[in-house]
């Protein structure tokens, strides 16, 4: 699931315009494992990162769930990327049947805004999606 999101982001075109360090998914946005996500300096260029959730079941049959997808904006200062890429995966996930096998549609779930990741001493903001599918 994460790298068809991961896919899906990455190929538009706006998006990519303004998280100029890259689309990333699993793992933990870091200096050596994520190189690209930082400028020559080692400041953290405007980057996102697709993580899996919890699964819950739901739905009306004994296959079917609700899978959380988290995606992470980071910026080293500031929000203004970040809300501007908030919005466009809003308009990328939202109400959408992604592609893969069993997936029946993806919905906005919740934003957790204005954050700092204390780590990476960046801005930090995340969308949560949940996606209807079969296991």
């Amino acid at each position: 699931m994460r790298d068809t999101v991961k896919a899906l982001l990455e190929a538009d075109t706006t998006l990519m315009a303004i998280l100029t360090g890259g689309v990333y998914a699993g793992g933990e946005i870091a200096r050596q494992g994520t190189p690209n996500a930082f400028d020559a300096n080692g400041e953290i260029l405007p980057c996102t990162l697709v993580k899996v959730e919890t699964e819950t079941p739901w739905g009306p049959y004994d296959d079917s769930s609700r899978q959380y997808l988290v995606v992470m904006f980071y910026e080293r200062s500031g929000y203004e990327n970040i809300d501007e890429a908030l919005a466009r995966v809003y308009v990328l996930l939202h109400k959408t049947k992604l592609d893969t096998a069993g997936v029946w549609e993806t919905v906005h779930a919740d934003d957790v805004r204005d954050q700092e990741d204390q780590a990476l001493a960046c801005s930090l903001s995340y969308s949560r999606y949940a996606i209807a599918r079969s296991r």
